[in-house]
């Protein structure tokens, strides 16, 4: 079940968008992530450093320690050794890229080159250790047209202690104020956000749903990596380990890819993400993930399936009839299952029109998938969930563990669960709505009662056997849905929910209401006539 709390902006949070609002003038809103999230970065980077240093001083201290020593030089020696640091996957940090050097020259006329030369050293000493790194910070302040009084700004709002990671190391709160930021410049940016931002509370259903607790897990569009982060917090609600996951990604656009793997290194995540279009340069070709977790973009046209080989291993059968370049989403389909790994589970956002197009390449796929028991759960969202798009959207759970073999799962393989949330959720602004806990806990319970391996342990896991619900629900046969074309539209099955009987004749009803009705028109024509002798008496 899920243990994170939906919950709004609190104080310190508002203040860091007054922080970014310092920008406003020089930088466009949709560029404010450019130059916050580095800050951020290499002030953790940095915070980790000053924390392990000092550690190593308080066991060089420790008499009951074995680094215990009073030899100056054998001090200097272990404080200056990378290993002691790269051990607890922390860089040893030059003084002149180190967050106090720069808060100690916030106000300096220079300090755009200050923050520059800070962020070239850190991205040298990231890069002799993780090559991958190299790249992720580069120079951006000296040729913006923010001022040296903005800049300083920015840097002594960020160094207020309730924004340290040394001063609440229990809070994550480093991460949190990244994730914040990320959020905000998805609302600022508009639709082009849509390539690094998928809200909160759907990611958190994503990974809900399939429960990464151990494996590979795989974003094959992967922006700023929050599949990854919210796999890690379930995971570390649940008890389990992080060393127990390992995370590979692709992304197409480079400035997101940075972003994704700053996103990972503030989490002290071990991950391979990779530059590169997943749908025609795959960068995986041999992985198979036992987890992915996936919102990939929407009906992408003109994406150029004839640059497939024609014997491409991700496509189900002739290119000609498996693709179309009018729309890709059933490309992504292909590209997921063919990185699923035996046991495998895929829970991938897709446009609604996936579940009933007729186009013939998209069809083509949505009927073998269907033929060959290859989804599991399809789950109907409702509108307002995304703050770049307006269009509906859903969630189709791919499994490769249908056959019940796992272990874990019963067999299912002549069954698709159909789910729809189209009610659910509350609008946290009039913009957007979210998912509560108690929305997520319910459709993540109705899934687990679904598919695990008994009805004693769907009763002790989900709270009760699984059972069709009208409006909400309905577990239908794989001939059910060829019957109806193919067609994967939740409604079609779950029916519309059941009113409750209230008794009372329908005749009795109607008598009623209409008893009503000439009441409110005899009061209606009391108040018209009130109104004209008012009039009259001018």
């Amino acid at each position: 079940m899920s243990k994170n709390t939906v919950k709004a902006d609190i104080n310190f949070e508002q203040e860091l968008w007054k922080a970014a609002n310092e920008l406003r003038g020089a930088v466009a809103e949709n560029q404010y992530k450019d130059y916050v999230l580095p800050m951020i970065f290499l002030k953790h980077m940095s915070e980790r450093y000053e924390i392990r240093r000092e550690e190593l001083t308080t066991l060089l201290n420790d008499k009951t320690s074995s680094y215990f020593t009073t030899d100056a030089a054998e001090i200097d020696y272990v404080l200056e050794d990378a290993d002691e640091y790269l051990s607890k996957n922390i860089y040893i940090i030059s003084k002149e890229a180190t967050w106090e050097y720069l808060k100690a020259n916030a106000e300096q006329d220079n300090i755009k080159v200050i923050v520059d030369d800070a962020f070239d050293t850190l991205d040298s000493t990231l890069a002799v250790s993780r090559p991958d790194l190299k790249g992720i910070l580069p120079r951006i302040f000296v040729k913006s047209q923010l001022t040296a009084r903005q800049v300083g700004g920015l840097i002594n709002l960020l160094s207020n202690p309730k924004l340290s990671q040394k001063e609440n190391p229990e809070s994550d709160v480093l991460g949190r104020v990244y994730e914040y930021y990320i959020g905000k410049f998805a609302i600022a940016e508009g639709s082009g956000a849509g390539q690094f931002f998928t809200p909160g509370s759907i990611v958190r259903l994503l990974v809900e749903m399939i429960e990464p607790y151990e494996g590979k897990i795989f974003d094959a569009a992967c922006g700023s990596g929050g599949m990854f982060v919210q796999s890690l917090k379930f995971l570390e609600s649940h008890g389990g380990d992080k060393k127990n996951i390992a995370i590979y990604g692709q992304e197409r656009y480079d400035g997101t890819l940075r972003l994704c793997k700053m996103n990972l290194a503030l989490r002290d995540l071990s991950f391979d993400v990779r530059l590169g279009d997943s749908l025609l340069q795959d960068k995986f070709p041999d992985l198979e993930a036992d987890f992915i977790i996936v919102n990939p973009p929407f009906n992408v046209s003109q994406w150029h399936p004839e640059d497939l080989p024609e014997n491409d291993p991700r496509l189900f059968g002739p290119k000609e009839e498996f693709t179309t370049d009018g729309n890709a989403n059933f490309m992504w389909m292909q590209t997921f299952w063919s990185h699923l790994s035996d046991i495998g589970t895929a829970s991938v956002v897709m446009a609604n029109g996936a579940m009933t197009s007729n186009n013939k390449g998209e069809k083509n796929v949505r009927e073998f998938m269907v033929n060959n028991s290859m989804i599991d759960c399809i789950v109907r969202l409702p509108d307002k969930l995304f703050l770049t798009t307006g269009i509906p959207a859903c969630i189709f759970i791919l499994s490769k563990n249908r056959d019940g073999k796992d272990g874990k799962h019963r067999e299912r393989t002549n069954e698709i669960l159909f789910i729809d949330t189209s009610k659910m959720g509350t609008m946290e602004s009039r913009k957007l709505r979210i998912f509560t806990d108690d929305d997520i806990d319910k459709v993540a319970a109705t899934y687990h009662s679904w598919r695990n391996i008994s009805p004693l342990e769907r009763g002790a896991e989900g709270g009760g056997c699984y059972e069709n619900t009208d409006g909400y629900s309905y577990a239908a046969t794989i001939e059910e849905v060829q019957k109806q074309d193919y067609k994967l539209t939740p409604g079609i099955y779950v029916g519309t929910e059941e009113v409750a009987d209230d008794g009372i004749l329908f005749e009795d009803k109607m008598a009623a209401l209409q008893t009503t009705l000439q009441e409110q028109f005899a009061k209606g024509n009391e108040l018209q006539n009130r109104i004209i002798d008012n009039f009259n008496r001018f």
